[in-house]
């Protein structure tokens, strides 16, 4: 198990993590780290645990908007999934159709052309 060493306001906290995600980590304690600064500048010395919890808080608040956001968008797909089946249902439909018409025009064609080429018996 790898070891990393990250900063939150300042104070180094060790921490471990799988071997290989160790950059992971530390930008993952960087972005928590740019919330607790955050809130200190706005509320100043209001104490560590406070500050964390905030910034946990914040953090929370926008995971949950996130994952609403991506609920939206999978809906959104799959709304487009459902559509672009229909679609390619009515497509195959008509091309079916289409071709059922050019046989049976095909068909016509030949009897009459077959009609033309009767040479009329010579007495």
């Amino acid at each position: 198990m790898a070891q990393v060493t990250v900063s939150i306001d300042g104070k180094a906290y060790r921490m471990a993590c799988e071997e290989g995600q160790e950059a992971h980590l530390e930008e993952l304690a960087a972005g928590f780290d740019r919330y607790v600064v955050h809130l200190k500048s706005q509320f100043g010395e209001i104490g560590d645990l406070r500050l964390t919890v905030m910034a946990g808080i914040m953090v929370m608040d926008e995971l949950n908007e996130t994952s609403r956001r991506l609920g939206r968008i999978e809906s959104e797909v799959e709304e487009l999934r459902a559509g672009r089946e229909g679609a390619m249902s009515d497509v195959a439909k008509k091309e079916e159709s289409i071709a059922l018409a050019l046989g049976e025009l095909t068909n016509q064609i030949q009897g009459m052309a077959a009609k033309l080429s009767v040479k009329p018996a010579v007495n």
